[in-house]
């Protein structure tokens, strides 16, 4: 297992075909509302943009018109587990569109204006790639910035480089919760 740096760049094994993508986080208490992050996969074009609306992937839509890319649904409080991953996304990669060049993995905070929320005060982020046949850990991206006014976070991104799948831990923050990752990657469908 690999633990990753920002900006760091790793090769999939070829082998690889069903990926498993993990984010977990501890809200910290005392906030007077629970922290509801929600992950989203991007999946993108040569344009950097989503080739159709239904190529992202999130809680109102948990799978990609390929079938490629799976959300296994939404916990609403980050207390589905107790140290593990609190929302998985499942990537096939055998069946990823040959219009799909890159899927960027993020986690937004649900109504983050109204309740006053940010990554600031959720500690314990990361993102983990894994083998979802073995369940074998190849690497891990922990969230070690302080994003205090930052309320979505690009936490990664599987990409093709020819034939070959790479992971890159990306740790971007962005103001303007989901908004602002849809108006970045589906500004065509707003």
């Amino acid at each position: 297992m690999i633990n990753l740096e920002k900006g760091q760049r790793i090769s999939m094994d070829k082998g690889l075909t069903l990926v498993g993508v993990g984010l977990g986080w501890d809200p910290n208490e005392g906030t007077g509302y629970d922290f509801d992050l929600d992950a989203s996969a991007f999946m993108l074009g040569g344009d950097g943009q989503i080739p159709a609306q239904e190529y992202f992937v999130f809680y109102g839509n948990q799978k990609s018109p390929d079938g490629s890319v799976e959300s296994t649904g939404d916990d609403l409080t980050g207390g589905n587990s107790d140290g593990g991953d609190d929302e998985t996304l499942n990537v096939d990669l055998t069946k990823v569109s040959q219009q799909v060049q890159e899927i960027i993995f993020t986690a937004t905070i649900y109504k983050a204006e109204e309740r006053r929320q940010n990554f600031g005060q959720v500690r314990n982020s990361y993102i983990r790639i894994y083998d979802a046949k073995s369940n074998m850990e190849i690497a891990r991206y922990d969230l070690d910035e302080d994003f205090s006014i930052e309320t979505a976070v690009e936490f990664g991104r599987l990409y093709r480089r020819g034939a070959e799948w790479k992971f890159e831990a990306m740790g971007l923050g962005n103001k303007g919760g989901m908004q602002s990752l849809v108006h970045k990657y589906a500004s065509k469908y707003e």
